[in-house]
C-alpha cells in the first residue's frame, strides 16, 4: 500500500526530527523536507553564557541524523516552505542552497507533518530564526555582549524569561545588575500563585530583581550600545543589554489562514493531531505551530509519536488513527540557574532539587545524542 507514496515532514527540529527517525527506522521509504541543522534550543538561555556549552553540541548536522538510512530512501531539502496547497497536495519551498537564493522548488506529497516550531519576533538566540551561521554568529555576539555589559534587563516573565534571567544571576548576580522585566503582578503568568512566590525567591537568592507591573513599550539602542526602555507605565529604564524574551509567533506564515487559529495564528487540530478541515485527514501537525495544550518539549514529543504512528497507520495499514496521547501528567520545569529550579507535577510543587537534577543540571544536552542517532523515537 504504501509504494512510491511520499510523507514531506516540514521541519528539522524536536518534532521533525522524531517523526523522520520513527517513521525511516521502520520502513526507509520516506523524503523528508526540513532544514540544515538540529538545535537543541532548550539550552539557549545557558549558552549565552560564555564558555558553558559548545556550539557544535547545540548544533548537529541533519544529514548526520540520516546517514544511517539508504541515501535513496529519503531527501534532505535545505529551504523554507513559503506556501502550501492541502487540496492539490504540494509544498512551496524557497531554496537556501541555490546561488541566489531565489529558487523555488515545488514538491508532492501523500502525507504531511507541519513541524516548522514558532519564532521569536526579535533578534534572540532563544529558537532558531535564521539559518546555521546566523544563529552560530547571533549566540558568540549575545554571550560577547552578555559578558562586556554591566546592567542587563531581560524582559518577559515566562519560562524563557526566568531562565535567562537566572543563568544570568548565577554567573553574575554578584558582579552585574540583572533586572527581570514583568508585564503583570506574577512571574510565570498562568501558574498558581504559590509557584510564581517560590520563583521570585529563587531569583532574589541570585540577586535578580524581579520589576512588576513592567510591560515594555518602546525600546531604542544608541550608537554607543546603550538601550532606554520606556514602559507604558511612563517609566524610563537604561541598560548596557537588553534581551527579549516575549513575542514569539508559530511559523505558520504558509498555510492558508481558515486553519489557524485567527488570535494566535497557530495551526488548528483536532484530537488525532489532523490539521481541520483538510480532505482527506492526511496533514498533520505537531509542536509549537500547533502550542496545545501549550508549547513544550515532553508535549512535543509524545505529538511526534503520536503523529508517527498515525501515519503508519493510515498509510501503511490503511486504519484508522488512534488519538494523540500527551503526557501522562502535565509537567512544568523551570531551571533557575545552574543549581536551583522551580516546578510542579500537575498541582503538586516540586522540589527546587528535583528540577535541577531532572532539568536545570543539563538542560537536557544528553538527549542531542538521541535525537541524532534516532534512539529516541
Amino acid at each position: 500500500m504504501a509504494d512510491n507514496k511520499t510523507v514531506v515532514i516540514l521541519g528539522g527540529s524536536l518534532g521533525g526530527l522524531h517523526v523522520a527517525h520513527a517513521l525511516l527506522k521502520k520502513h526507509q521509504q520516506y523524503p523528508n523536507l526540513r532544514n540544515t541543522h538540529f538545535y537543541w534550543n532548550i539550552a539557549s538561555v545557558r549558552a549565552i553564557i560564555p564558555g558553558q556549552i559548545p556550539d557544535q553540541k547545540m548544533l548537529r548536522e541533519l544529514s548526520e541524523a540520516l546517514q544511517p538510512y539508504p541515501s535513496n530512501m529519503y531527501e534532505l531539502v535545505i529551504g523554507e516552505a513559503i506556501s502550501s496547497d492541502f487540496t492539490a497536495k504540494t509544498v512551496k519551498v524557497q531554496l537556501s542552497n541555490s546561488a541566489a537564493d531565489a529558487q523555488t522548488r515545488e514538491i508532492v506529497y501523500d502525507h504531511l507533518v507541519l513541524a516548522t516550531g514558532a519564532r521569536y519576533t526579535n533578534d534572540t538566540p532563544w529558537k532558531a530564526n535564521s539559518d546555521y551561521q546566523s544563529l552560530i554568529n547571533l549566540l558568540y555576539e549575545t554571550a560577547s555582549r552578555v559578558e562586556k555589559a554591566g546592567h542587563i534587563i531581560v524582559a518577559g516573565a515566562g519560562a524563557t524569561g526566568v531562565e535567562v534571567a537566572g543563568e544570568l544571576g548565577y554567573e553574575y548576580g554578584k558582579t552585574k545588575t540583572i533586572t527581570l522585566l514583568a508585564s503583570g503582578q506574577h512571574v510565570l503568568p498562568g501558574e498558581q500563585e504559590s509557584l510564581s512566590t517560590a520563583t521570585e525567591n529563587e531569583l532574589k537568592k541570585l540577586n535578580v530583581t524581579v520589576q512588576k507591573g513592567a510591560r515594555v513599550k518602546d525600546v531604542a539602542r544608541s550608537a554607543d550600545d546603550k538601550y532606554t526602555i520606556q514602559l507604558e507605565n511612563g517609566q524610563n529604564l537604561e541598560c548596557n543589554l537588553y534581551l527579549p524574551t516575549q513575542g514569539m509567533v508559530p511559523n505558520s506564515d504558509y498555510v492558508d489562514r481558515k486553519h489557524l487559529d485567527p488570535k494566535t495564528k497557530t495551526v488548528l487540530v483536532d484530537e488525532f493531531l489532523h490539521v481541520t478541515g483538510v480532505p482527506g485527514n492526511n496533514v498533520w501537525a505537531v509542536g509549537d505551530i500547533v502550542s496545545k495544550p501549550r508549547a513544550g518539549f515532553m508535549i512535543t514529543q509524545k505529538q511526534a509519536s503520536s503523529v508517527a504512528k498515525n501515519v503508519e497507520l493510515s498509510l501503511l495499514q490503511g486504519k484508522e488513527p488512534a488519538p494523540a496521547k500527551g503526557p501522562p501528567v502535565d509537567i512544568l520545569a523551570c531551571a533557575v540557574g545552574r543549581g536551583r529550579g522551580v516546578g510542579r507535577m500537575g498541582s503538586i510543587r516540586l522540589p527546587s532539587f528535583g528540577v535541577w537534577l531532572a532539568k536545570g543540571r543539563t538542560l537536557g544536552m544528553q538527549l542531542v545524542d538521541q535525537y541524532i542517532s534516532g534512539s529516541i523515537a
